[in-house]
């Protein structure tokens, strides 16, 4: 999921560059919608910037408490008040405090347990922004084919009119059917307009996640060659499992809690606090120096109050990560089973389409429209098929859509690719 600082810094600077930088061949291709959103996403880079900062306070949380210097002067005389015996003395006291029972130690692999959950989160969050780009490229996918269809499916109708117009006029049909194929003409640019709006939705949509806007002037997209077949949906699961980021950092959460449960139940023990003072002053006997060594303990006086209540709290933050964790796998175990049955039923339905359906809809509208020249057939007969077409192609562009967008909640779900995007197998809607 992440480049080269060069290939970062190319990104950034073509960012500004309109869609260019988004397509190759003239065509949107997926897979640099994938390179551009590791660089442009606001998401990512405040989920990234929040990880260096979690690291960097993993590293502080590894040194021990800052010494503390005092210094003194004892029994200075001031103005305005009587004399008194040369006695100042001038101290410098140094104290450290010391954590006991391996407080120290806990508290660093909480930080760093913390810190490397946030991280993967972070990577967590890569793999979504990821789903959701492909998401909205393919919807920018169905709606381009939609309008090439219904425009294609347009031109047939407006043929169609066209013939009853001609046979209308020699009188071998009424001029009900004219007025009927005009109408489904006026119908299909009125579907024509509705898709068009759905692709501007879908480019607002991947502009937003992209942090750029795509104008209408946008390459059509590409799509890319999908995988054959799949693992077993166990395998998956297992993959899914030990591999998804979010669940690794709900691990290292549930660590993080465990080691503070642990650290909470020590706290009751009293930490040393070591020092060493110096003090020296000028008396009759000239310059006098002396020194002292100091040991102290905190006293859990108010345990009641402190220690013991923060007990609970690791107790009923530990439980919670265990609760989360476990939700967050049965989440996914079911996301990765509906993701895989979609996947099935738009594979199977685009076998049954382009095997049987669409061939046997479009033999049909061609005889219904060969048979309605000799009035075999009424009008209402040969626009049925007409429509039956049209809805079947519509129907086989969501199955594509519907395909790419289950195998990207796979990727995410899993934490890594099934496929290389790259390539393009589709020839994209025309947009003229």
């Amino acid at each position: 999921m992440r480049g080269t600082p060069a290939d970062a810094q190319e990104l950034r600077s073509s960012a500004d560059s309109g869609p260019a930088i988004l397509a190759t061949d003239g065509v949107l291709r997926l897979t640099l919608l994938y390179d551009a959103i590791r660089v442009s996403s606001p998401r990512l880079r405040a989920a990234e910037a929040q990880a260096r900062a979690s690291a960097a306070q993993a590293l502080s949380a590894t040194r021990p408490p800052d010494p503390r210097i005092q210094l003194g002067f004892m029994n200075r005389e001031l103005p305005g008040l009587a004399p008194m015996d040369p006695l100042g003395m001038t101290q410098i006291q140094v104290m450290q405090m010391l954590p006991t029972a391996g407080k120290l130690g806990l508290a660093a692999d909480i930080a760093r347990t913390r810190a490397l959950g946030v991280e993967l989160r972070a990577r967590d969050l890569a793999w979504e922004i990821r789903a959701e780009v492909a998401s909205a490229f393919y919807e920018l996918y169905r709606a381009e084919r939609s309008v090439s269809i219904a425009r294609r499916s347009r031109l047939l109708m407006e043929n169609v009119a066209a013939v009853a117009d001609a046979m209308y006029r020699v009188g071998e049909v009424p001029q009900a059917d004219v007025l009927k194929a005009r109408v489904e003409v006026a119908r299909m640019t009125e579907e024509i307009t509705v898709m068009e709006a759905m692709r501007r939705v879908a480019l607002a949509r991947l502009g937003g996640l992209l942090d750029r806007p795509l104008a209408d002037s946008t390459p059509p997209a590409a799509l890319p060659v999908f995988p054959a077949s799949l693992s077993a949906l166990a395998e998956l699961e297992d993959i899914a499992l030990q591999g998804r980021p979010m669940l690794l950092a709900g691990d290292a959460e549930l660590a993080a809690a465990e080691a503070a449960r642990t650290l909470a139940r020590r706290e009751i023990v009293p930490d040393l606090e070591l020092g060493f003072q110096y003090g020296q002053r000028t008396g009759a006997m000239g310059v006098e120096r002396m020194g002292s060594l100091m040991l102290g303990a905190s006293v859990p006086i108010f345990a009641r109050q402190r220690q013991l209540p923060m007990r609970a709290e690791a107790d009923a933050m530990r439980a919670m990560a265990v609760a989360d964790l476990a939700a967050m796998r049965a989440e996914t175990r079911a996301r990765i089973g509906a993701a895989y049955a979609e996947w099935q039923r738009a594979r199977n339905l685009q076998t049954l389409y382009r095997s049987t359906v669409l061939p046997q809809a479009r033999a049909a509208a061609e005889a219904a429209l060969a048979s309605y020249r000799v009035g075999g057939v009424n009008l209402m007969t040969l626009l049925d098929n007409q429509v039956t077409v049209n809805r079947y192609e519509q129907e086989l562009a969501t199955l594509e859509a519907m395909e790419g967008v289950a195998l990207a909640e796979l990727e995410m779900l899993m934490g890594r690719e099934l496929f290389d995007a790259t390539g393009a197998r589709e020839t994209p809607g025309d947009r003229s």
